[in-house]
């Protein structure tokens, strides 16, 4: 009689466990690539010598062996030309054991396994096998030799992504969700929609760089779509997501672009959407990263007499964070030296041909000042390594006139932040993406990328800058002016939206003379992207000092000055301060400038520290309002994952002084290590949130 197979069974259990792919939450087997797994197939009959058997992999719309998208399986052969193998394990009645290992190189994606003997075709339910990167395989280009670093950048689901100021850095908790029910099918989803030819869905660079095409709504109707307006009313606010899974579930349901997202959302997806494919990656915030449009490595600073600045002269910007990610790979398409960690960004800023994606582009180039070689490294190295030139514009005679006061050459790219590996704190990545300041290779660095950037020579930016003769900037350094001036902005205390803001402003001289200074200072509110919102407070003061001696100026700024605009504005704002000195009589003229963030009350969580796998306990959100202004529509928005989904408690409007708290019932479905998120939102603050593990 004809062989025939009358099941086939997947061995779920065992193979996702030497996998690592048994969280995810689907009925599909799930393996990586270059790892044998098992398949247990039951015969019509024992299996003879002269049978023939033989197993089909397909992947794509029409599986071909000529394209190399249909792999046919003989349990004779050796090994199959495309890398894959297979080879029977035992046999006993009319059961056979196999074994399958698929090429370090083979095409990522979703497989459909078909069983041929002889004339016959045997199709099983569920026969779609989800195959993935493997950074546990050596032979494969995401190989990542560690453990700790393994478990953090593939298999951790939750994380921080840093945001605020330079010198204020916080975490806010991000739910990453990568193994969550319908996340493994958006990725396939993307990947189908991404313009790869299917026989390159197993290179890691056009994958990472099609994804960060794909996670931005811009050209292709992606995951996301960018709102920086600060009108919301259409969507969800970026400020109210806690994490990517209500994101590419809603964007798997409905196939259409999700509203809204900000540099951190994009990021936070396009990490889930690596580490669900397998590829290691990381969130990584800049400080004072420079949007550089003209690719010169110049961002124009322009004030105003009062040290205010002023939006929209020039088409660059210094967003005080910006978030992007890093993947790890080999790449094969560079020469040697360039494997490891390769900037992505999926946030809209720049076409790179043709579309909005940016990278990979390997951080040994950024470093190195190698900013010709694939992809996008002049934006990324001016992100980092821009200098900022600051301008004073005063009307003479009704005309303006533009006065260079300084540059500053170290303020871009400080504190490159990502949590890190198997511990909830920051670290500093600075050193990955470039050398000290001031050392002999970041000089060489940065000769090497300008000689890329504009052959011609450096050019004035902004529209008019044309009219200010510009000294080349790779002249003398700086050096301490004649009256030694330093200029030192502080806050005297927290600062809680609806106190006073109490700050100063030290000025200090350290050279023998007696010196008038003119001090200039204004307090702002901008978005993180630089954008200016309101000016709330000014200082302008003469001051004499002698000889070495200092002096401090308050800036003190009434609660009523700024609490309209920071309800009215449905982003997070934050505090900043531009100071401006000049010496009389001399040609001494400094800036400087700070940004603060506020402060707000915590959120706390009540739950036990442990808990039972399927057994019910409960957990409370308590937060009190010890602001001495009412808090309208708030929101509580918690999720904990492999614990209970995204849930939405109104709180409506939270006086001075009042408590309130949330309950939720928590049946854990995994066990390990889980996190729940909360995070508050109200019309005056825009995110104050909290996390705590428990161990299931």
């Amino acid at each position: 009689t004809d062989l025939k197979v009358t099941g086939i069974d997947y061995l779920k259990s065992q193979n996702t466990r030497l996998h690592h792919t048994d969280a995810y939450n689907i009925k599909n087997l799930v393996v990586r690539r270059g790892q044998a797994f098992q398949l247990q197939l039951s015969f019509s009959r024992e299996l003879k010598a002269s049978d023939k058997l033989a197993l089909r992999f397909g992947i794509g719309k029409s599986p071909m062996k000529t394209r190399g998208t249909l792999m046919s399986l003989n349990a004779k052969q050796e090994q199959d030309p495309s890398g894959w193998q297979i080879s029977i394990v035992k046999k006993s009645g009319n059961q056979c054991l196999l074994s399958v290992t698929s090429s370090p190189r083979a095409m990522v994606g979703k497989y459909t396994l078909n069983v041929k003997t002889g004339t016959n075709i045997y199709k099983s339910e569920n026969n779609a096998v989800y195959l993935l990167f493997n950074p546990w395989c050596e032979a494969d280009a995401v190989f990542l030799d560690d453990e700790a670093k393994r478990k953090e950048y593939v298999l951790n689901d939750t994380g921080y992504i840093y945001v605020g100021s330079a010198y204020n850095i916080y975490g806010r908790p991000w739910n990453f969700g990568q193994f969550e029910e319908f996340i493994l099918d958006a990725c396939m989803y993307l990947l189908d929609k991404s313009n790869l030819k299917i026989s390159n869905t197993g290179d890691p660079v056009l994958v990472s760089r099609a994804m960060s095409a794909l996670v931005n709504a811009n050209d292709d109707s992606g995951v996301l779509m960018g709102n920086w307006s600060g009108n919301y009313s259409s969507g969800t606010s970026p400020m109210d997501w806690v994490g990517s899974v209500s994101i590419l579930q809603k964007y798997y349901n409905t196939k259409k672009p999700v509203c809204y997202g900000q540099c951190w959302v994009f990021a936070g997806v396009l990490t889930t959407v690596m580490r669900c494919l397998g590829i290691p990656c990381r969130c990584v915030s800049n400080f004072n990263s420079a949007h550089d449009t003209e690719e010169n490595l110049r961002v124009d600073v322009y004030l105003n007499e009062s040290g205010e600045k002023l939006n929209g002269i020039s088409l660059d910007s210094i967003w005080n964070f910006h978030v992007w990610n890093d993947v790890w790979m080999k790449r094969r398409d560079l020469p040697a030296g360039f494997d490891g960690w390769q900037a992505i960004d999926s946030t809209p800023q720049e076409q790179s041909q043709g579309i909005f994606q940016c990278g990979p582009c390997p951080l040994k180039a950024i470093r190195e000042g190698d900013v010709y070689l694939p992809f996008d490294g002049k934006f990324v190295y001016a992100e980092v390594n821009a200098d900022e030139v600051y301008w004073v514009i005063k009307k003479v005679n009704g005309v303006d006139k533009y006065t260079r006061i300084s540059t500053d050459t170290k303020g871009i790219g400080v504190n490159i932040s990502t949590k890190a590996v198997g511990q909830d704190k920051r670290e500093d990545i600075t050193a990955e993406y470039k050398f000290p300041e001031g050392s002999k290779e970041e000089r060489e660095s940065m000769q090497k990328a300008c000689s890329f950037l504009h052959p011609s020579g450096i050019i004035p930016r902004a529209r008019f800058a044309s009219i200010v003769p510009v000294d080349d900037k790779h002249s003398k350094p700086e050096t301490v002016s004649k009256t030694g001036l330093q200029l030192q902005i502080t806050n005297k205390g927290a600062l809680y939206p609806g106190n006073p803001l109490e700050m100063a402003i030290t000025v200090k001289t350290s050279t023998p003379g007696s010196w008038t200074i003119n001090l200039a200072s204004s307090c702002q509110l901008q978005l993180y992207t630089g954008k200016v919102k309101a000016t709330i407070g000014y200082v302008k003061e003469t001051v004499k000092l002698e000889g070495k001696s200092e002096t401090q100026v308050p800036l003190k700024i009434a609660a009523d000055e700024y609490m309209k605009t920071l309800a009215s504005v449905e982003d997070e704002v934050l505090i900043h301060v531009t100071t401006i000195a000049e010496v009389q009589g001399t040609d001494d003229k400094l800036t400087n400038e700070m940004t603060m963030n506020f402060e707000y009350p915590p959120i706390t969580l009540q739950m036990p520290e442990t808990a039972k796998l399927n057994k019910e306990f409960s957990c409370a959100f308590v937060f009190q309002n010890k602001l001495n202004v009412p808090l309208n529509n708030c929101k509580l928005l918690v999720e904990g994952l492999g614990i209970f989904k995204m849930t939405e408690f109104d709180e409506g409007d939270v006086e001075p002084g009042r408590i309130i708290k949330s309950q939720v019932i928590c049946t854990p479905t995994r066990v390990g290590e889980k996190k729940m998120v909360a995070k508050l939102t109200s019309t005056l603050i825009k995110a104050i949130s909290a996390e705590k593990a428990i161990t299931i």
